[in-house]
């Protein structure tokens, strides 16, 4: 199987900007944003779909959602936002 774009990314092996990153998350700007502030939080093990998560890998969504709380709080005027989840490729 091909690699996604996000795994070049997480791989460094395509250039993106990133705005935040720990062990498990990456987070980047949307090159074709729909806002102003418009970030795309990655897990670094590539999840296809939510149907393929397995049980022990839940803890991947409580640090999407951790992250984005953090990177709201960091930014002035955050306090509203969207948060979408895409699944599938074709989501």
């Amino acid at each position: 199987m091909a690699k996604s774009i996000f795994s070049k990314i997480i791989d460094r092996e395509m250039q993106s900007n990133i705005i935040a990153e720990n062990d498990d998350i990456i987070v980047i700007e949307d090159i074709n944003p729909k806002a102003s502030i418009h970030y795309l939080i990655i897990p670094k093990k590539e999840i296809e779909k939510v149907q393929d998560l397995e049980p022990g890998e839940f803890h991947y969504i409580e640090k999407m959602f951790k992250m984005a709380q953090q990177l709201s709080e960091q930014i002035d005027g955050a306090d509203d936002f969207r948060l979408m989840i895409n699944s599938g490729t074709g989501a």
